[in-house]
């Protein structure tokens, strides 16, 4: 037994204790922070937001409105809160991974904070192409309505739709560098992923479902199809992880001498 790993297995709980209540601390700070500046943007960030419904209005009337006195500022607060958590995302993702490294061996710790960088990149790319999207998405759901039609959107619900978009593409980036980060580690094989295709594909519908209005159909669909194909990438992948891994333990290749003849 090493020395680290006598240390990870005679941890004390009340140092466990410590570092979940100094990590958590540090993650809070950073959330808040975000927050803060989420909502010192948020008339900005409305403004982006605002622009397909300006689109509209261009060809029919078309606006925003708020049901309650504090429907303004509820709206502000939530969207500071969604900023504060994609603009936090760098440092809560680095107090998680460094949380549980230290039971992890050296490799395993490697492949971890590998594929950590690689999510916290992807998360943010999706964001983003959530962020892309969510313009086109308004355009062709509102298009079913015909110009006779105004177009007269709650506003909360309006960026609550907007914000689960972003966040949700955000997570389905993030999923398939999860399933190989287990693949590598060992946890999941290529097998177990293509036996469980169907599963995860009716959790893909699901997980479509609850991040977007129950009755947008079309939503869930713009949302399930990207998820299902990052899905395929990783079950590709995986398949030649696991078929490297194999060349690599065959004795029967490893054990051939170079150049002999059958």
């Amino acid at each position: 037994m090493t020395t680290a790993t006598a240390v990870r297995g005679t941890m004390p709980l009340t140092r466990h204790v410590a570092e979940v209540r100094t990590r958590a601390m540090r993650a809070a700070v950073a959330l808040i922070l975000g927050v803060v500046i989420g909502f010192v943007f948020s008339e900005q960030i409305l403004e982006v937001l605002r622009a397909p419904i300006e689109q509209i209005a261009l060809t029919r009337e078309a606006s925003l409105n708020f049901d309650s006195v504090t429907g303004a500022f509820d709206l502000r607060l939530k969207i500071a809160i969604f900023s504060g958590i994609v603009v936090s995302s760098p440092v809560w993702l680095f107090e998680l991974f460094a949380f549980v490294s230290p039971g992890l061996t050296r490799r395993e710790r490697r492949l971890t904070f590998g594929y950590a960088r690689a999510a916290l990149v992807l998360f943010l790319g999706g964001c983003a192409f959530g962020f892309a999207l969510f313009p086109h998405m308004v355009q062709l759901l509102t298009g079913f309505a015909s110009d006779a039609h105004s177009t007269i959107l709650n506003a909360g619900y309006y960026v609550d739709f907007v914000l689960k978009v972003v966040v949700a593409t955000g997570v389905a980036f993030v999923l398939p560098v999860i399933l190989v980060l287990l693949n590598a580690l060992g946890v999941v094989s290529a097998v177990t992923l293509r036996r469980g295709w169907r599963w995860i594909v009716v959790v893909i519908a699901v997980f479509s479902a609850l991040v977007t209005p129950a009755a947008d159909v079309m939503s869930m669909f713009l949302v399930a199809v990207p998820m299902a194909a990052l899905f395929g990438a990783a079950l590709v992948i995986t398949h030649l992880h696991d078929r490297r891994m194999l060349r690599r333990s065959d004795p029967i290749r490893s054990d051939t001498p170079q150049g002999s003849a059958y």
